[in-house]
This record gives C-alpha cells, sequence and structure tokens, in this order.
C-alpha cells in the first residue's frame, strides 16, 4: 500500500507463456498487494505458470474475448477485491513493471487520477523496435485527437495505464468494445468525465514474443480512433452523444 491505498496490478493474458514469469519477477511487492491475471482463452501454458509463480486471482475465459473484453474482467474484478489504485500492466515483456512505483505515487498522492507510461516521449518507441509505419501512425493518430479532444497528450495508443478506483467506478468501461479500440475509447470517456491524464516517460521493447497487431487489424484500429475523436467532438458541442459517453 501507499497512504493506505491498496494497489492491484492486472495482467491481461493472452498466449503469455514465454513472458509472464520475467513480467511478474518484477513487479515491486513492496507496494503491490495483489495480483490479477485474466486469461483469454489461452492455447498455450499461461495459465499453469500463473498458478506456479502463486498468482492468487486467476480468471480464466471460456472464450476469447478480446483485448478490450480481457481488461473488463480485470477491472470489475479488481473493483470487486477492494483496489484503489489500479494498473494494467501487459504480461508481454514489453512495458517494465518498474514503472509501477512512480504510476502509483501519482495517483495515490491525489496528484492525478490516471497514470499512462508513455512510448513517445523520449526515444523509447523507436529505440525499442516500434515498426516505423506504427510510429507515424500513432504520431498522425495522436495529433488528430488533440486536436478534436483539446488535449496534449503524447500518445493515445499505450498500453500501460494506472487508474484511480474513483475513474473506474465512474466511467462505464463496460459499454466499450472487446477489441483493441477499447483502450482508446477509455481515454476519451476519461477526457469527457473531466479527468486529467498523466503521462510519464515509459521505454519499450519489441520483440517476437511481445504481443502486436498485424498491418490489418492497425489500419482497423487507426479508423475506429479517427470514429471516437470524431463522436467526442460532437458531443462535446453538443451535436450528438455516442453511446460510450452517455451516464
Amino acid at each position: 500500500m501507499i497512504n493506505q491505498k491498496k494497489i492491484i496490478v492486472v495482467l491481461p493474458a493472452y498466449n503469455a507463456g514465454k513472458t509472464l514469469s520475467d513480467t511478474y519477477n518484477e513487479i515491486p511487492f513492496e507496494i503491490v498487494d495483489e495480483v490479477i491475471l485474466v486469461d483469454d482463452n489461452s492455447n498455450d501454458n499461461t495459465k499453469e505458470i500463473a498458478k506456479q509463480l502463486g498468482i492468487k486471482h486467476i480468471i480464466s475465459h471460456e472464450k476469447n474475448l478480446g483485448y478490450g473484453g480481457n481488461q473488463k474482467s480485470c477491472y470489475n474484478k479488481a473493483l470487486e477485491i477492494g483496489g484503489d489504485i489500479i494498473i494494467m500492466l501487459h504480461p508481454d515483456y514489453q512495458y517494465t513493471p518498474k514503472l509501477i512505483h512512480s504510476m502509483s505515487y501519482l495517483i495515490a498522492n491525489e496528484v492525478y487520477p490516471v497514470v499512462i507510461g508513455s512510448r513517445i516521449l523520449g526515444k523509447g518507441a523507436l529505440k525499442g523496435g516500434m515498426p516505423l509505419y506504427k510510429y507515424v501512425a500513432n504520431r498522425f493518430l495522436t495529433l488528430f485527437q488533440n486536436i478534436l479532444m483539446n488535449q496534449k497528450l503524447s500518445e493515445y495508443h499505450t498500453g500501460y495505464r494506472a487508474y484511480s478506483r474513483a475513474v473506474l467506478e465512474q466511467i462505464d468501461f463496460n459499454k466499450n468494445s472487446n477489441d483493441f479500440i477499447f483502450d482508446n475509447q477509455f481515454i476519451a470517456q476519461i477526457f469527457h468525465k473531466g479527468f486529467e491524464i498523466a503521462e510519464i516517460t515509459c521505454p519499450t521493447k519489441y520483440f517476437e514474443d511481445a504481443s502486436s497487431i498485424n498491418f490489418s487489424r492497425s489500419l482497423k484500429y487507426g479508423l475506429g480512433v479517427i470514429k471516437i475523436s470524431i463522436q467526442y467532438f460532437l458531443s462535446k458541442i453538443g451535436i450528438h452523444k455516442a453511446t460510450i459517453f452517455k451516464s
């Protein structure tokens, strides 16, 4: 705990058997109280390794729900067991757990209610091996969203995020997609609700066993980002409020 805040790390897992141990062993358990792993119907040994590591809360999906569906199970369980600070960490070891301290303290000290690890601040993305086309797309989509949403984030597309309990309770994330666009919808909801987001520089690693979406799914995601940005803009100027922005 920090300042009597219960800290929970959630691991949305899919075929993470080769990287789960490395990720788990870097989690700072001097401040982290609980770990939740949600296995999205993996076809490898993810669940077995999670049990060997002693992870107490393991949820197994009987069918693959997708990245967004996985996170919904993560956050609902974290709220159920009393989490005050909930940190979403990919178990593919692409993001370092060593930033959990910094992310947690910003929320525990009530500086910000949401903290994300940005690969774009500094030179973490390209240095870590992010494909050039993904980097360019990231920069374009972020600029587009910043203009339509009147914000100044360095990126909207990181998968390393920490939330206060209040954010998860006040935003109906269960309305969001079960696909990869979930993350972007959630950020749009956060800003729409009036919460602020802090960013910290995050190194990242791209390697064979790290999860990544292919070009066609990246294209689908990019079009989804544009749609969400336009929906946000229309909602804020009072023309049309999309379902995800309705209380």
